[in-house]
């Protein structure tokens, strides 16, 4: 039972997706749009507060009030102070340790793309994590998962969820159980814990554990149900004739378990029924206690955008907040927001991984100027991921930006590198830095300006070269702070949309 009807749907994707699909065909945004979305002005330059770069320990809501949609739900890190599972923020995970994780994702997925782009059978998978490691730097969001019915006294254990647009902590109670599942866009299969979950195999989790036995509207796949056919590499036999999934990740982590179908609500009026999904009996690898599972939004036939396309309009969007201390969002579907205030670009697909969402940088701006690098440099496109925490440039592109953020940074004294993070400064006693704005220009003229969240990470330049220019660059999330992003992938689209949390 789909509570939204297609008809109500559709008009809002009339309303968002058609204009969007009109500004790309006819070659991007108008230049009026494009200086609104870059919030370009005469100066070039921007005063930021180095505290407000820093997270609090308070959790302050929303900067912005989300977009009016039903299936709106709020985003945050597991590990801050606005994460719902926990009172209170956790301890952050080592600068070290998080570029260390980050590299080893990022070299996952260039090698899932190997082949595709460079058709080099011989490459080696990278090296995986130990299980003591986790990236922790990701955005979550909570749902519902089955129709269970808890009693009262195991309610605030249980199914109760925010669903207040305007964040002013009204709740409310719902069948099922809440899950608190991590945001992928380069995986395919959604995936919670389930009940029989004993620890270890299964990870320790502050949600509730969901119980299929107790969920009226759970059924386990057969083998031989196209669902599981369709499943293919992430297939694992057959027990009991249910079909039975496994999921790694770059990490080394995996999971693994029953291929399924339930109910999930977002909120009293939105919920999809026969949801796929992984039930899952054990992992491997260690995942944050504050999380349940994944959710899967790569281009896969298995994952939920896919799963949901003829409701939903084969879109979605989110917005990461700048810092742990704000909550930003996740909509299923099309954002009730102007089509005119988004700058788009053509989403690009590699036939042989489909799970990944692509873009063509062509150029970047560093205080009003366009670096002097060839549009060829950035041929190899860049993959947006909601995971890989900074981005990676071409290596001429980015020593290009490097130079020109020196230039432009030089009355501030240099530090040493930290990590894979090589252009660092010591900002002991200064309040507020003069940064340069820096703007990345994708096909189609679309001209996004990062927030000053995403110039600078641990006061170093938060950008990072690939290892040659041939191989697809990485629009990590730190990039994308502040940002909606839309994934029109029906119309094959990316809309970008600034101050948007």
């Amino acid at each position: 039972m789909h509570t939204v009807t297609e008809s109500k749907l559709a008009s809002h994707m009339v309303f968002v997706l058609a204009p969007l699909l009109l500004l790309l065909l006819s070659g991007g945004s108008s230049s009026p749009v494009v200086r609104a979305a870059a919030d370009h002005g005469d100066d070039d330059y921007m005063m930021v507060a180095m505290s407000s770069l820093k997270a609090k320990a308070a959790c302050f809501g929303h900067r912005v009030i989300p977009p009016d949609n039903g299936t709106w739900v709020p985003l945050n890190r597991p590990r801050g102070p606005c994460s719902p599972s926990l009172s209170g923020a956790a301890k952050p995970l080592s600068l070290a340790d998080l570029l260390r994780q980050d590299q080893l994702r990022v070299d996952d997925i260039q090698w899932r793309l190997s082949d595709d782009v460079r058709d080099n059978k011989g490459s080696v998978k990278p090296p995986m994590m130990t299980a003591s490691d986790q990236i922790n730097h990701q955005a979550t969001a909570q749902v519902i998962v089955g129709s269970e019915s808890l009693p009262n006294s195991s309610m605030e254990q249980g199914s109760q969820v925010s669903i207040d647009p305007a964040a002013t902590g009204r709740r409310s109670s719902l069948p099922g159980v809440v899950q608190t599942v991590v945001l992928d866009t380069a995986s395919d299969v959604p995936w919670v814990q389930c009940v029989p979950c004993p620890v270890p195999p299964c990870h320790p989790q502050t949600d509730t554990f969901y119980d299929p036995s107790r969920s009226g509207t759970y059924a386990a796949f057969p083998c031989n149900s196209p669902a599981c056919t369709r499943l293919g590499p992430y297939a694992n036999g057959c027990v009991n004739n249910q079909c039975q999934y496994r999921v790694r990740y770059p990490d080394g982590s995996s999971s693994s378990g029953t291929y399924s179908s339930d109910l999930l609500t977002f909120n009293p009026t939105n919920a999809i029924s026969n949801f796929q999904f992984g039930c899952s009996h054990a992992v491997q690898g260690s995942f944050d206690s504050r999380t349940a599972g994944i959710m899967a939004l790569g281009g896969g036939p298995e994952s939920l955008v896919s799963q949901t396309a003829s409701t939903y309009g084969n879109a979605f969007s989110y917005c990461l907040p700048p810092t742990e201390s704000y909550k930003g969002f996740f909509v299923l579907g099309v954002p009730r927001v102007a089509a005119s205030r988004y700058v788009v670009t053509p989403m690009l697909r590699y036939k042989q991984v489909p799970t990944f969402y692509r873009v063509l940088l062509q150029a970047i701006t560093v205080a009003g100027q366009q670096l002097n690098v060839p549009r060829a440099v950035f041929a190899a496109g860049s993959v947006l991921d909601s995971r890989t925490v900074i981005t990676r440039l071409p290596p001429t592109a980015y020593q290009a930006l490097r130079a020109a953020f020196m230039n432009k940074m030089s009355m501030y004294r240099a530090a040493p590198p930290k990590g894979n993070l090589d252009t660092c400064y010591d900002f002991t006693g200064v309040a507020n830095v003069r940064l340069p704005r820096i703007s990345l220009v994708f096909d189609k003229n679309a001209v996004v300006e990062i927030d000053p969240s995403a110039v600078l990470f641990n006061d170093c330049l938060a950008f990072i070269p690939n290892r040659d220019d041939r191989m697809p660059g990485i629009l990590g999330n730190l990039q994308q702070q502040t940002i909606e992003v839309l994934y029109d992938v029906g119309n094959g689209a990316v809309g970008f949309r600034r101050n948007a949390c």
